[in-house]
């Protein structure tokens, strides 16, 4: 275990305690007695797991810490963290502060997606490259931009702006997985010939 990979199972720790502080501040809005810190203790905890993120990339890389397991548990913390933050904010979380229900339902069905055509590769190639590609990345920095500007009553832009910008760009990773998905599948049916 590495620095990088820890870094990564921290932030895989961080998020039932970012789910409980969230889930508390539901409660205590539907109760009628708002305790903001459990509002701002899930901001937190969101952000620093958020910031993670780019922490053990760059130590993986510049200390070069890259390894098979950070490269699998890498994208598993970022979605977990996503989707547990994007669930628990459209679920549980203040009526007016809530996203857009087809928002999450796009996510969802993007994530869907990429999972069921790395299965097909696998199917019909046997061996599933993970090719990021850079519509990944900046949909998942959006995604942690939506959510944090929803924790963060931020009021200088409608919350809908930054929602759409994050749609805009899980559309288009959707995209460009579903074409990488096809180009593997071709690539392996060459071989076999």
């Amino acid at each position: 275990m590495n620095v990088a990979n820890g870094i990564t199972l921290f932030r895989m720790l961080l998020i039932p305690v970012f789910v409980g502080l969230a889930l508390y501040y539901g409660r205590s809005l539907a109760a009628g007695q708002a305790v903001e810190a459990y509002r701002w203790g899930a901001a937190a905890v969101f952000l620093v797991a958020s910031v993670s993120d780019w922490v053990d990339g760059w130590v993986a890389r510049h200390c070069n810490q890259q390894t098979r397991l950070g490269t699998m548990l890498d994208p598993i913390a970022d979605k977990l963290l996503m989707l547990a933050a994007l669930l628990t904010l459209s679920l549980f979380w203040a009526r007016g502060e809530r996203f857009p229900l087809w928002f999450p339902i796009l996510v969802i069905s993007k994530d869907v997606l990429s999972f069921g055509g790395a299965c097909l590769i696998h199917y019909c190639v046997g061996k599933v490259i993970i090719r990021p590609h850079w519509t990944g990345k900046v949909s998942t920095v959006a995604l942690m931009v939506a959510l944090s500007w929803v924790m963060l009553r931020l009021e200088w832009l409608p919350p809908l702006v930054p929602v759409v910008v994050a749609a805009v760009f899980v559309v288009a990773s959707g995209i460009a997985y579903i074409v990488d998905c096809v180009v593997q599948i071709r690539e392996g049916e060459a071989v076999r010939r």
